[in-house]
C-alpha cells in the first residue's frame, strides 16, 4: 500500500481509470464514490513538498485526460468526409480536460492560503461551479458530469428529482473527501482515522437508502396515453443525400401504420425525419406533409410528431440575427433543426432545437466571431449555426387533454434546459434523435441511458425514438420499459402516463450550481484580497 501510494503518476492514472466504468453498461456509479481519492492523496502530498499550483493543474489534467479517453473516444467515429474525426475527438477531450483541470488548481490555492478543510470546501464548491458553468456556457460538452454516473443505476439516483444530476455530484465529492479522511492523514499517508468513519458512512448510506425508498414507493398516477415509437434505421451519413427524403418519410408511415389504430394517441419519429427543403409557412405544399397528413386522418385522434430540418427567408433589406446565411438577391434565410407536431388541426406545431452540437450545428459567438467567416471558408473550412428559439415549447393535443415536450437531439444531456420543457406545461417528454453518427460503440447507449436520469428529474415519462441507436419508452422511475436496439428497422407501441406535478427540481433548476457558482466568485475574491494584503505588507 505505502509503495503504491508514493508513487503520483500511478495515482494518479488510477483516478482516471476508477472514474470510467460508471459510463458503461457492465460498471456501476458506486465506483465513484472511491475514484477521486488517489488524486485526493497526490493533492495533499503535493502541498507537503510545496509544489506549485501549476503543477497541480498538470496532475490533474492526467487523471481527467485518461477520464475523457476511456469514456469519449467514440467521438472519433464522427467521421468527416468519410474520414475518423480525430479533430472532433481531440478538441472535445483537450477541452474537458481542461476545465476539469481549473477547480482542482483554484482549489489548491484555497489549500495553501486557508487550510485543508478550506481547500476540500473549494474543491467541491469549485467543480460544481465548474459544471454549471459548463452546461449553461455558449461552449459546452457536460456528457461527463459526475452525477451522470448513475445513468445505468436509476435505484440510486431517486432523489434527483430534488437536486438534478448536479446533486449526484456533489454527494460523490463530499462521499470520496470523508472516505479520503478516513483512510489518510493531512500528509497523504495511509493512516486509519475512525473518527471520520462515521461522517463517511452516513454521507454514503443516507442518499442511497432515501433513493430505494423514494424508488418502490413512487407511484405514478394512471393517466394513460398510447405511443408509438418508429426508428427508421437510415444510415446517418446517407439520409441527408443519398436516400430520397419521400422514401424516408414513407418508410417511417410505414412502420407506424402496423402498430396504428384508433386507440394510439401518438407517433413518434427521429431527429430530422422530414428535409425536402421545406420553407416555414408551405408547410402544406410538402409531399412528406401530405402523406403524413393522409395518415394522420384516418385515426383523428393521433397526433404525429417528428423532426423536420426547414429555413425561413428573411425580407430584402430587413435585419438578420446573426445565424443568418446570405440567399441572393440580398435576400437572407435561417435553418432550423426543428420538431413539428401534425393533428387534426390545420395548425402544425413547431419546435426549433436551441441546444446546438459545436462544430456540427453551429459556431460558438457568431455575432462576435463572424469576421472569421471568409479565413475558414477559404482554409476549406465551414461556418454556420442553425437559428433557435428563446423559449421552450410543448405541443398541445387539439383537447388540451395533455402536453408534449420535444427535446431533440444534444437537448436531453441538459437537466434544467429539459425542465423548462415541463415549465411550459408538458406531461410527456418525447426526445427525438439520431445517433448512429459513431457507430456501435458506447455512445448511443450512454445518450438512450441519460434520458433516464431526466425521467427522474421531471417525473415525466419518456418516449425516444432513433433513427438509430436505441428507441426506448422509460417510465417515471427512469426504468426503460423496453428498447429497440441497434441497427434495426421496426416500430415499438407502448403506455405512458402523463403527469402534471411538478418536481423540486424542475420548479428550481440547477441551484446547487448556482450557488456553488457564487460561492466560488466569493472564494476567488478572497483569495486576491488575500494575495493583494500579502504583497501590499
Amino acid at each position: 500500500m505505502k509503495k503504491i501510494v508514493s508513487n503520483s503518476w500511478v495515482l494518479l492514472i488510477l483516478s482516471g481509470f476508477l472514474l470510467i466504468p460508471a459510463w458503461y453498461e457492465w460498471g456501476t456509479g458506486l465506483v465513484l464514490l472511491i475514484a477521486f481519492i488517489p488524486l485526493l492523496i497526490v493533492f495533499d502530498k503535493s502541498f507537503e513538498k510545496k509544489a506549485k499550483a501549476g503543477t497541480v493543474f498538470l496532475q490533474a489534467s492526467l487523471t481527467f485526460l485518461v477520464w475523457n479517453l476511456g469514456d469519449t473516444w467514440w467521438i472519433r467515429n464522427a467521421l468527416v468526409d468519410g474520414k475518423p474525426s480525430y479533430a472532433g475527438v481531440s478538441a472535445a477531450i483537450l477541452v474537458s480536460t481542461l476545465f476539469m483541470s481549473i477547480p482542482i488548481w483554484l482549489a489548491y490555492l484555497a489549500r495553501k492560503r486557508f487550510g485543508r478543510d478550506v481547500g476540500f470546501f473549494a474543491l467541491v464548491v469549485f467543480w460544481l461551479a465548474y459544471e454549471f458553468s459548463y452546461l449553461h456556457g455558449e461552449v459546452s460538452w457536460p456528457w461527463l458530469t459526475l452525477g451522470n454516473g448513475f445513468m445505468y443505476n436509476v435505484k440510486l439516483m431517486q432523489w434527483y428529482s430534488f437536486t438534478g444530476a448536479m446533486g449526484g455530484s456533489m454527494w460523490l465529492l463530499v462521499a470520496n473527501i470523508l472516505i479520503y479522511k478516513t483512510f489518510f492523514s493531512e500528509k497523504g499517508e495511509y493512516k486509519i482515522q475512525p473518527k471520520n468513519g462515521w461522517k463517511a458512512a452516513a454521507v454514503v448510506f443516507i442518499p442511497i437508502i432515501i433513493s430505494f425508498v423514494l424508488f418502490y414507493t413512487y407511484k405514478e398516477t394512471e393517466n394513460p396515453r398510447k405511443v408509438i415509437v418508429v426508428q427508421p434505421n437510415v444510415d446517418p451519413y446517407l439520409k441527408f443525400n443519398d436516400v430520397p427524403p419521400l422514401e424516408q418519410t414513407k418508410i417511417q408511415v410505414d412502420l407506424a401504420r402496423e402498430l396504428a389504430d384508433s386507440t394510439v394517441d401518438y407517433v413518434v419519429a427521429p431527429e430530422t425525419s422530414v428535409m425536402n427543403n421545406i420553407w416555414i409557412g408551405e408547410f402544406d405544399r410538402v409531399p412528406d406533409f401530405k402523406l403524413i397528413r393522409s395518415f394522420q386522418k384516418q385515426f383523428p385522434g393521433l397526433k404525429y410528431i417528428t423532426g423536420i430540418m426547414c429555413y425561413q427567408m428573411y425580407p430584402k433589406d430587413s435585419p438578420v440575427p446573426p445565424t443568418a446565411k446570405e440567399y441572393r438577391n440580398g435576400f437572407y434565410f435561417d435553418s432550423y433543426n426543428s420538431s413539428i407536431q401534425i393533428d387534426s388541426t390545420p395548425e402544425i406545431q413547431l419546435y426549433h432545437k436551441s441546444k446546438l452540437v459545436i462544430g456540427v450545428e453551429k459556431m460558438p459567438y457568431p455575432g462576435i466571431l463572424k469576421i472569421l467567416e471568409p479565413i475558414m471558408l477559404k482554409l476549406g473550412g465551414t461556418f454556420r449555426s442553425h437559428n433557435t428559439q428563446p423559449e421552450r415549447e410543448a405541443f398541445s393535443a387539439p383537447n388540451n387533454s395533455v402536453r408534449v415536450g420535444t427535446p431533440i437531439c444534444y437537448e436531453s444531456v441538459y437537466g434544467e434546459f429539459v425542465g423548462e420543457f415541463v415549465q411550459e406545461g408538458a406531461n410527456l417528454l418525447f426526445v427525438i434523435t439520431n445517433d448512429g453518427w459513431w457507430g456501435n460503440t458506447p455512445g448511443y447507449r450512454q445518450h438512450n441511458a441519460i434520458s433516464s436520469i431526466r425521467a427522474i428529474e421531471t417525473r415525466r415519462s419518456i418516449a425516444r425514438s432513433a433513427n438509430t441507436g436505441i428507441s426506448s419508452f422509460i417510465n417515471q422511475r427512469g426504468e426503460v420499459l423496453q428498447s429497440l436496439g441497434w441497427w434495426k428497422r421496426g416500430a415499438l407501441i407502448d403506455t405512458l402516463n402523463a403527469n402534471d406535478k411538478l418536481t423540486f427540481y424542475v420548479k428550481h433548476g440547477d441551484y446547487i450550481g448556482r450557488i456553488a457558482f457564487f460561492a466560488g466568485i466569493f472564494i476567488v475574491l478572497s483569495l486576491i484580497v488575500a494575495r493583494l494584503k500579502r504583497e501590499k505588507s
